[in-house]
């Protein structure tokens, strides 16, 4: 569906928030949890944005059989915040400078600029009962992870790691159920491969517990080596664990 930014507003050193909206938004619904969408943006030099027509599985060739002057950057966000009476929704992006398409455009976008995004549901499934769980993220991650939190019942027990570029990135206050205890880590320049702070810290955890479900995302290394802590040192069912890793250190996205 067509869209366009309204907004670009920077949250800390590593992440700003753009706001998007058109009339394509009614009747778009968001369950909160991780619910993703891709996103399509132009490249540079290209005045238009051309979208897929097709709103299922198609859109994948149908986007790659265009020529690369016309087809779009396509990559998958978290729907941070969705306000339907405004027609709006907010995805929050991580910063690494030019390092990346979607980075740079993030960066600079401006009101009117156009984008264009398709639905792709949410992967966060715990199951009837899960009333203790494990949230494990990088920067990548930390939108889909503050999404789940906020839209948690406030019940929820355990714990959650997140693992940001700066100090400066760490949000001072953010919803969260009571009972969810909160675990930031900075690599404040520090040559790490992101994730690795964050695995490092769940293995040295003593009272992480034997959670009923667990949700890791990020960087694909943190998402395998938590799975694998977990199945293999705390004995937890790999039924009870999902993992996704968005990325991989040192290899472009695709698209």
């Amino acid at each position: 569906m067509p869209l366009e930014v309204r907004a670009n507003v920077r949250l800390s050193p590593s992440f700003n928030r753009l706001t998007f909206a058109g009339p394509a938004l009614a009747g778009f619904t968001s369950p909160g949890r991780d619910h993703g969408v891709r996103l399509f943006f132009p490249r540079e030099g290209q005045d238009d944005l051309w979208l897929p027509t097709f709103r299922n599985d198609a859109w994948m060739p149908e986007t790659l059989l265009q020529p690369t002057s016309r087809r779009p950057w396509v990559r998958t966000y978290t729907v941070r915040d969705h306000r339907p009476d405004h027609q709006e929704l907010d995805i929050e992006f991580a910063l690494h400078g030019d390092d990346g398409p979607a980075s740079a455009w993030a960066a600079r976008a401006r009101p009117g600029d156009p984008a264009g995004i398709l639905d792709e549901g949410y992967t966060y499934l715990p199951p009837d009962g899960a009333d203790r769980q494990l949230l494990v993220g990088d920067e990548s991650a930390l939108p889909a992870i503050l999404s789940i939190l906020s839209t948690a019942p406030a019940d929820l027990t355990g714990h959650v790691f997140l693992e940001v570029p700066q100090s400066a990135d760490i949000r001072g206050t953010i919803v969260c159920p009571a009972g969810v205890h909160v675990t930031w880590l900075s690599r404040d320049g520090a040559p790490t491969v992101p994730g690795t702070l964050v695995l490092e810290a769940i293995k040295d955890s003593p009272d992480l517990g034997k959670p009923c479900y667990s949700w890791i995302a990020g960087e694909s290394k943190l998402a395998t080596g938590v799975r694998r802590h977990l199945v293999n040192d705390r004995h937890v069912e790999k039924r009870d664990i999902a993992f996704i890793g968005y990325w991989r250190h040192g290899r472009p996205s695709p698209g």
